[in-house]
This record gives structure tokens, sequence and C-alpha cells, in this order.
């Protein structure tokens, strides 16, 4: 693998200090010895300078070792973890500069103890490895982190969406919004659009869209989809060229993740999609009429939802977005559950978090999600042969904590996939400020339910909860060892005071 000219800055700073505080030296010794001012040295250390040939020579000279160790990429045992960490996909591709740092802000503290470092390096591949941790798994991690320092809210995003809506039409985005979108990809950027070509291959009849040729675009669009689904494939497409984003992927699910650019990108074309049909004022006044009913009413969110020729996910996700940054409904989240009905598997795809609860984390997969949650609720019906959209709303009590949320979940078959469904839930924390927006926060109509994260998790016996789908066996070894640590503890002090009786 090359070494990038940012690598070998880093790997002759790791490798000079190692050797300077081998033979003993200061840096100020080194400096007399080398002819080097002592800033300069402390610069190369910190990886920020590369020395002229000439300058190495005085280096390897004062070192006592030779150029071509000096400047050989290879490095002993004690400094081979930091520098394949410098070499690896994730330290090349992580956006640093996402969260106002360099690479060499990190290094810098590498450099200060390399033993010590390499053995953090090698403890945090080694947990990668056994989570099966893959660089897209840091990247989307960086992307939720971003959302989250922004607030999941993009003033730049929502005017370059309010712009196109204008010049577009809004009557006709509101009549038929896959048809205009359509007419300005083929008209305004020459693309041709093809509905036939991915549900003729059962290889990819599950892919919601393929983008060929961009000098002359050709954008397959799955025919089955939902024309609400449509609609956002053709608005994320728009995205790319009305908002100059340059590196894409080409499909509408991930195949490889090669860079944060690409899916940030893809973050900022879905982002702008939402916007474009629902938009961010319209929505705003609907949802605030909807908030002063006084009772919560599951058939009208589901009108409320259809005015806006929006799916489950897209409209949920919409409100995510706005609510906290316009009504301030700051500590919310958001979290997809796919469910199949013929392994019987549910797994999160999804989630955006911010508040203090836990929610269920990807890394739990061969556990059970606490079946109390609204949405596992729905999809029990769907699996009985339920129809259609469905919704449901609850208060949401978190065990052991007095934090309570209002959760809104929607649940339906998935499209593309047989015999699967999608399930979206949106809550809220019920706060003073939600409790005054919101004119059916407690209404005593809507079912009250304490809820965990997973069946493993929770403490809560099977008497206590006929919803288990499992036995608490995390939460009882968790447990057994506070008990165990509990009894050494007494026994150490029992027999120190029976010492000091004595």
């Amino acid at each position: 693998m090359a070494v990038s000219e940012d690598n070998l800055r880093f790997i002759l700073g790791l490798k000079l200090k190692n050797l300077r505080q081998a033979g003993g030296l200061s840096l100020k010794q080194l400096a007399g010895s080398s002819g080097m001012s002592i800033s300069y040295l402390s610069e190369i250390e910190k990886g920020k300078k590369y020395p002229k040939p000439e300058k190495l020579l005085g280096l390897a000279r004062a070192l006592d070792v030779s150029y071509d160790d000096l400047v050989s990429v290879r490095v002993d045992e004690q400094l081979d973890a930091v520098t394949k960490t410098l070499r690896s996909p994730f330290f090349t591709e992580f956006p640093f500069e996402v969260f106002g740092l360099q690479a060499q802000d990190l290094f810098s503290l590498f450099s200060e103890d390399p033993s010590r470092a390499g053995a953090l390096v090698r403890t945090l591949l080694e947990i990668g490895q056994i989570y099966d941790m893959r660089v897209e798994h840091f990247l989307f991690a960086a992307l939720r982190s971003y959302q989250l320092m922004h607030d999941n809210y993009f003033v730049e995003i929502e005017d370059a969406a309010a712009g196109f809506r204008s010049q577009v039409g809004p009557e006709a985005l509101r009549e038929d919004p896959a048809g205009a979108l359509t007419r300005t990809l083929e008209r305004v950027y020459g693309y041709q659009l093809d509905w036939v070509g991915l549900a003729a291959q059962p290889e990819l009849r599950d892919l919601r869209s393929v983008l060929a040729d961009e000098s002359d675009p050709t954008l397959f669009v799955n025919s089955n989809l939902l024309p609400a689904q449509q609609a956002f494939v053709l608005g994320r497409e728009l995205a790319y060229h009305v908002m100059a984003l340059g590196e894409r992927a080409k499909t509408s699910s991930w195949l490889h993740v090669t860079s944060f650019e690409q899916v940030l990108n893809n973050f900022r074309a879905s982002y702008f999609a939402g916007a474009v049909l629902i938009d961010r004022d319209e929505v705003t006044e609907a949802i605030k009429l909807f908030l002063r009913k006084k009772r919560w009413s599951g058939p009208d969110f589901l009108r409320l939802m259809n005015d806006f020729s929006a799916t489950p996910e897209m409209f949920l996700y919409r409100l995510g977005q706005l609510l906290p940054a316009l009504l301030g409904f700051q500590n919310m989240f958001f979290m997809r559950l796919n469910h199949d009905q013929r392994s019987g598997e549910t797994r999160l795809s999804k989630v955006f978090n911010k508040t203090a609860v836990p929610l269920p984390a990807g890394f739990w997969q061969d556990e059970h999600y606490c079946a109390r949650w609204a949405g596992r609720r729905l999809v029990e019906g769907l699996a009985k042969g339920e129809k259609g959209t469905h919704v449901r709303a609850q208060r949401s009590r978190f065990l052991g904590s007095r934090d309570e949320f209002f959760v809104i979940s929607m649940a339906r078959p998935l499209r593309l996939s047989s015999a699967s469904y999608s399930c979206v839930s949106l809550g809220f924390k019920i706060d003073d400020n939600f409790r005054e927006a919101v004119a059916f926060a407690e209404d005593p109509a809507l079912p009250i339910e304490v809820v965990n994260v997973t069946c493993e998790r929770c403490p809560m016996s099977a008497a206590d909860c006929a919803d288990r789908l499992a036995e608490g066996s995390v939460h009882a070894a968790k447990t057994r060892l506070l008990r165990r640590e509990a009894a050494i503890d007494r026994l150490i002090r029992e027999t120190n005071a029976g010492a000091h009786a004595e």
C-alpha cells in the first residue's frame, strides 16, 4: 500500500522521538548535535514537517543510525500498531475535519507515549474485529455525530429546497410530485428514465434506483415503488445537480462505501428530497393545528400524512428534523425496525437519538427488542394478516428512569420485500415545553407502557411482563457479578475488622 505524504511525516516524527528518547537525548541536546533548532525538531516529531535530505543525514548521524533506517517506513514492534493505523482505511477515510480536527491532532497524543498508544490501537482494532466493524460503520457513526452537532436541521438545504420548489411550482409538486420531478430531470438535465429494468432482474428487484453513465445519464427507477417513494428517488437525484454535490453512490442502497464525502452527500441529497416533497412552512403549520387537538387521533394523523403524499418514514423523519428546530422539542428520537415474517427476526435498520435514554443498538441483533414498544405492537398486528398502514401512539416510560416519551409509530408491509414489514417510531420527551405545545400530550385514552431496550437486559420477571420474549440473561449475569463483588467487599471488611479487634 502506498504511503501518503501525511503518513510519511507522522511515521518520521514517531521514529525520531522514539530514537531520541531511547538515546537519552533531550530536544536541546539533539538540536545541538544536528544543527537544527529546538522548535524545528519539535515540528518534525509532531508530524508537521519533513526535512530535506541533507538535514535528515544530519539527524541520522546525531542519532547514530543509518539514513535508510531513519527514513524507512519500517518501524519496530513498539510503533507497528500506530503506523498500521496510519495506513488503515479507517484513518485515511475518517472525516476528522468534520469535528474541527486534523489527523495530526490525534497522533500528537500518540507520540507522547507510542507504547501505550500502540496498545490502545491494538485494542480498538481487536474490538472492531470482534464486532465485525468495517470502515463504513465508523463513517455512518461520524454522520450521526455530524447530524447531532447541527441538531439535524440544515438551513442551507432547506433554502435550496425552497428555491427549487418555487422554480418547479408548488402546485405541480402537490398534484403530481413524481411527474413534476421527472419532467425536470428529463428536460433540464437530459436524463433518460427507465421504469422496467430493475423489476425485470431478480437480483435487482429490491433496489429503488440505479444510475448509469453520468455523462448521458439513465436513471433506473423501480416501478414497484409507491408513488411517494418514486418521487423521493427523483428528488434525491435532482439534489446532486441543484446543490452541486460531488462524490456519490450509483445505487439507492449501499453496496460499497468509499468515503465520508459519499456518505455525507447521500444524506444531503435525501434531506433535500424530503424538504422538496414536504415543505417546511406548510407541514409546520399543519402539524401545529394537529397538536392543538384535545384528543389524539390516529386516523387524523394518517390523513395529515396523506395530505403531503408521504410514506410513514418520510413523514416521521421530516417531523423529526423540523419540530426540534421550530418548536423546541429537542429531546427526540427516531427509530426504524424491519421485521421478516419468514424468520421472525426484527432488525434495527436506522436510529437517531437526541435523548439520554438508551435505545436499541445494532450490536444487539441476537437479542429481542422490547415488545412493549408501540412499533412492535403494530408489527404483531401486521404479522397476523392486517393490511395497510397502521399508526399507534403511546406514552412510554423507560424502566428505571423518570423520563416519559410521547411516541408515534407507523408500520406497513415493505413494498419491495415480500413478507417483511417496516416500522418507524418518533418519540418526544414529555416536558413542560411539550405539554404546552401539545394539547393531547396526556390524553387519558393513550396507553401507557413501561418499556426497556431488550428482554435480555430487562430486570422484570415473566410474572411482571406478559410480553417477555426471552429471559433476562444479560441482566441476570450483571446482577450475579454485582452480588459477587458485594460479597468480596463484605469478606474483606469483616477480615479487616477482625484483625483490628485482635
